[in-house]
C-alpha cells in the first residue's frame, strides 16, 4: 500500500507540474503571436492598414461615439451618392462590437484609450486566442503535445499574419478564432456528449456568423463530417448530440444577425446543414428501433421508416428546389458559386473576379504563407490515421477541404492556415515523440555494450523494457542454451527473434533518431527564421504608407495621406468625388466627404456607371459625373515612382464592368491585337478615354520623356488637354491626381437680347436654375 500511494503521489505530482509547464508555454505563445505582429506600428505608426479597415474603423467610431440603437439603424448618405446605406443591416457587427466593447472596458478601468489604438491591436490580441483555441482543439485529437506545438506554429504563420498584423481591422482579425473556438467546441462535444458544450457550440458559431461570412465554411464543414461518420458506421448518441441541438440553436442564433437574417434558411448553402439534419434523425430512429424489436419485426420497422424517411427526403427536396429554381442561380451566392466553379466569377461576375484576393493562388504563394508546414501536413494526415477517431476524421476533412478552397481562392488561405498548423504540430508531435523514445530505450545499453553486440544490445533493451519479468527469465535462460550449443539454439530463438523484429519496429537507431531531432530542430529554425521576416517585411507594411530602400535609407510614401487631407481642408463638406471603388472606404473615413461607390461593391451598375465614365471619352465622362452631382474625380497613378496597382492597370476592370451593364464599352476597343498597351500602339478609344488623359496629364513635364516605369513604356500621347476637367492637387509623388469638374458653359438659344430682356424682367424670387436629372 505504501509504495502503491507513493506511486500515486508521483504520478500526481508529474501530472500538476505538466499543466503548471503547459500552462506557462502557452503564456509565452500568446506573447509570441502578439508580439510577432507589432512590426508594423514599431517600424511605422500605429495607423490603420489596406482599404476595407478604414470603414470598420469609421463604423467603430459611430458606435462608440452614439451607441448600440443607433449603431443599428445607421443610414449612411455618405456612401453610394444618392442611394446611400444601411450600415446596421449590410454589415457584419462581430468585429465592431467586439471592439467597440473593449473599448468601453478599457476606458471603465480608466485606461483612456482611443477607439483607433483599440483598432490596431485588436488583431493581435485575438491571435493570442486563437493560438489558444488552437491548443485546445488540437489537444482533443492527439493530446497535450500535439496542442502545444500546433498552438505555436499557429502563432508565427505567415498566411494568418498578414490578416492579424497591428492595424489590419478587418473581420478576419476575429474571425479566425471564432472559427477555431467552433471547431473545438464541436470536437469536445463529440467527444464528451455534453449538452453543454453543445451550447457553448452555437454560442460560438452564433459569433462566427456575426465576424465573418466565411461562417458558411462551418455550416458545410460540420453537416459533411456527420454524414462521414454515419457513412463510416461511427454514429453515437454523442454525435448526435454534437450535431442536433448545434443547428437548431445555430440557426435560429444566425437568423438574428441583420445581414443574415432568412438567409439562414433560405440560401442553399445552408440546405446541407438541414439535409444531414435530417439523416441523422433518421439514423437515430433505426437505431432506437433496433433496440426494443425482435430481429425480425426490426426489419419490417426499418423497412417502414426508409421508405417514410426517403419520401419525407424528396418532398424536402422537391421544396428546396422548388424555391430556388427562381433564382438564376440557383440559392447561391456569388462568392459561393465562384468556389463550386473557379471560371464562374470570370465569366459573369467581373466585380468578384477584379478583386486580387478573390485570384487563384500560385504555388510559391503556398510556401510564402504556409513554408515547411506544406512538407509536414502529409505526415500529419498518416498520424491522424493511427488510430483513427472521430475528432482526427474531422481534422482530415478539414485540411482536405481548406486545401481545395485556398486553391480556387488565395483570399482562403487563411483558413488553411489553421488546419496545417495542427496537422503540422500532430506530425512534429509523434516524430519527436518516436525519436525521443528511440533514444531513451536504447542509452541504458550503451554501459553494457562490450559483452553484446550492438544490435542485439538493442533489443535486450526493448525487451527488457516493454516484456514482463517471467518473459526476462526465460530469454536469458534461453540464452545460456544458445552459448552451449549451436544445434539447441535455432528452434529455442525462433520466437525470441519474432518479438524483437515486431519491437524494432517501434525503435529506430539511436543515430538516425539523433540525427532526425536536430534536422527537425533546423526545420523549425526556418520557419522562424522567414515567418520573422513575414511579420517584418513582407506584412508589416500598411498600404497607405509605402516605402522603398534606397542607397540613402529608406524613403516614405505619404502620398495617399497627402490627397485626403487634401480633400478634408479644401473642398467643401457636402461635395462628391468620385474614384474607382477601391478607395471609397479611405476617401470617407479620412477626407470625410461623399464617394459615389466604395469597397462594399453591392450594386454592380452603379460601379459600372463609374467605370464607363472612366473608360468614355472626356465629355461624355463630364456628362455622367456631372448628372451624379460629382465635384471630384481622384486618379490613383503610379508611373512615376513605379507603384504597380494604380488605375492604369486596373482600368480594364473599368472596361469589363462598365461593358456588362453598359454594351457600348467593348473591351477589344482597348487592345491593340489583344496585347493592352499605353505606348504608340495603343488605340485611339484608349488614347481618348478620360482614366488615360487624368492619369497622364501634364506627365511629359516630368522627365521630358513621359516613360512610364510601370509599364516601362513611353506613352503614346504625351501632351494631353483638358476641357471639361482642370487639375487641382497633385501630391508630391505624382501617386493621386485629383481633377475639378468645370461648370457647364452658358447656354444662349435663339434671340440673346430678347431672352436676357425676359430674364431682367423676372423677379429674382421666381428664377429658377434648371438642372439635368440624374437619372
Amino acid at each position: 500500500m505504501a509504495a502503491s500511494d507513493v506511486q500515486n503521489n508521483g504520478s500526481t505530482i508529474r501530472n500538476a507540474f505538466g499543466n503548471m509547464l503547459a500552462f506557462f508555454i502557452l503564456i509565452l505563445i500568446g506573447v509570441l503571436a502578439f508580439s510577432i505582429r507589432l512590426f508594423s506600428v514599431i517600424k511605422y505608426e500605429s495607423v490603420i492598414h489596406e482599404f476595407d479597415p478604414y470603414f470598420n474603423y469609421r463604423v467603430t467610431q459611430y458606435l462608440t461615439k452614439n451607441g448600440i440603437y443607433d449603431f443599428w439603424n445607421w443610414f449612411d448618405d455618405r456612401t453610394w451618392y444618392p442611394l446611400g446605406r444601411v450600415i446596421g443591416g449590410t454589415v457584419y457587427p462581430g468585429l465592431t462590437l467586439t471592439a467597440g466593447t473593449l473599448w468601453w472596458v478599457l476606458n471603465s478601468l480608466n485606461i483612456p484609450l482611443s477607439v483607433e489604438t483599440v483598432c490596431v491591436f485588436t488583431a493581435p490580441i485575438f491571435s493570442a486566442f486563437a493560438s489558444w483555441a488552437t491548443y485546445l482543439l488540437t489537444k482533443e485529437v492527439k493530446g497535450t503535445g500535439a496542442g502545444l506545438t500546433a498552438a505555436v506554429l499557429l502563432a508565427m504563420v505567415p498566411s494568418y499574419i498578414s490578416r492579424s498584423v497591428a492595424g489590419s481591422y478587418d473581420n478576419e482579425a476575429v474571425a479566425i478564432f471564432a472559427l477555431i473556438i467552433t471547431f473545438y467546441l464541436y470536437l469536445k462535444t463529440l467527444n464528451t456528449g455534453s449538452l453543454f458544450y453543445a451550447t457553448l457550440n452555437s454560442i460560438a458559431y452564433f459569433y462566427m456568423v456575426c465576424s465573418w461570412g466565411g461562417y458558411t465554411f462551418i455550416i458545410n464543414l460540420i453537416p459533411m463530417h456527420a454524414l462521414l461518420c454515419i457513412v463510416t458506421g461511427r454514429y453515437s448518441s454523442r454525435l448526435y448530440i454534437a450535431y442536433a441541438p448545434f443547428i437548431v440553436l445555430g440557426t435560429l442564433l444566425a437568423s438574428l444577425v441583420p445581414v443574415v437574417g432568412f438567409n439562414a434558411v433560405m440560401t442553399s448553402e445552408h440546405f446541407a446543414s438541414f439535409l444531414v439534419f435530417i439523416i441523422i434523425h433518421v439514423v437515430a430512429l433505426v437505431y432506437y428501433i433496433k433496440g426494443i424489436l425482435s430481429p425480425k419485426m426490426f426489419r419490417v420497422a426499418v423497412a417502414l421508416v426508409v421508405s417514410v424517411g426517403l419520401a419525407v427526403c424528396f418532398a424536402v427536396i422537391a421544396v428546396l428546389i422548388a424555391l430556388v429554381a427562381s433564382s438564376p442561380t440557383k440559392g447561391w451566392s456569388g462568392r459561393s458559386l465562384s468556389l463550386l466553379d473557379p471560371t464562374y466569377a470570370s465569366k459573369y461576375i467581373p466585380i468578384i473576379a477584379s478583386v486580387s484576393e478573390h485570384q487563384p493562388p500560385t504555388w510559391p504563394s503556398y510556401f510564402m504563407d504556409i513554408n515547411v508546414l506544406a512538407f509536414l501536413v502529409p505526415a500529419g494526415i498518416i498520424a491522424c490515421f493511427l488510430p483513427l477517431s472521430d475528432a482526427s476524421s474531422f481534422v482530415v476533412l478539414y485540411i482536405v477541404t481548406s486545401v481545395y478552397f485556398s486553391g480556387v481562392m488565395v483570399r482562403l488561405m487563411l483558413v488553411l492556415a489553421p488546419a496545417a498548423c495542427i496537422l503540422s504540430g500532430i506530425a512534429l508531435s509523434q516524430a519527436f515523440d518516436v525519436f525521443t523514445r528511440s533514444i531513451k530505450f536504447q542509452l541504458p545499453s550503451l554501459s553494457g555494450h562490450s559483452n553484446v553486440d550492438a544490435g542485439d544490445a538493442s533489443s535486450k533493451s526493448v525487451v527488457a523494457n516493454d516484456v514482463a519479468k517471467t518473459d526476462k527469465s526465460e530469454d536469458t535462460s534461453k540464452e545460456r542454451i544458445s552459448r552451449k550449443s549451436k544445434k539447441e539454439k535455432e528452434p529455442v530463438e525462433k520466437p525470441l527473434r519474432k518479438s524483437q523484429v515486431k519491437k524494432r519496429l517501434l525503435v529506430l537507431p539511436l543515430e538516425t533518431s539523433v540525427i532526425a531531432i536536430i534536422l527537425l530542430v533546423f526545420l523549425g529554425a526556418f520557419y522562424v527564421v522567414h515567418s520573422v521576416w513575414a511579420a517584418a517585411v513582407a506584412y508589416s507594411a500598411p498600404s497607405i504608407v509605402l516605402t522603398s530602400e534606397t542607397p540613402a535609407g529608406l524613403h516614405v510614401f505619404d502620398d495617399f495621406r497627402e490627397a485626403y487631407a487634401w480633400l478634408s481642408h479644401n473642398t467643401d463638406v457636402d461635395d462628391k468625388v468620385a474614384s474607382w471603388w477601391d478607395y471609397g472606404y479611405q476617401t470617407t473615413a479620412m477626407a470625410n466627404r461623399t464617394v459615389i461607390v466604395d469597397n462594399n461593391t453591392w450594386n454592380n451598375t452603379h460601379i459600372a456607371t463609374v467605370g464607363t465614365a472612366m473608360s468614355s471619352p472626356e465629355k461624355q465622362a463630364w456628362e455622367i459625373f456631372h448628372s451624379l452631382d460629382v465635384k471630384y474625380v481622384l486618379v490613383v497613378f503610379g508611373g512615376l515612382v513605379g507603384y504597380p496597382s494604380d488605375d492604369i492597370n486596373k482600368f480594364l476592370w473599368m472596361v469589363r464592368i462598365g461593358g456588362g451593364v453598359f454594351p457600348h464599352i467593348k473591351e477589344q476597343d482597348y487592345l491593340r491585337d489583344g496585347q493592352y498597351r499605353v505606348d504608340s500602339q495603343a488605340t485611339p478609344t484608349m488614347l481618348n478615354s478620360l482614366m488615360y488623359k487624368l492619369s497622364y496629364y501634364r506627365f511629359v513635364e516630368t522627365d521630358g520623356k513621359a516613360f512610364d516605369r510601370v509599364r516601362q513604356t513611353e506613352i503614346g500621347k504625351k501632351y494631353i488637354k483638358l476641357t471639361h476637367f482642370e487639375e487641382v492637387f497633385t501630391t508630391h509623388h505624382w501617386m493621386v491626381r485629383l481633377y475639378k469638374l468645370k461648370p457647364p458653359k452658358n447656354r444662349i438659344r435663339g434671340n440673346a437680347k430678347k431672352s436676357k430682356s425676359k430674364a431682367t424682367s423676372r423677379p429674382a424670387s421666381k428664377r429658377k436654375e434648371t438642372r439635368r436629372n440624374p437619372f
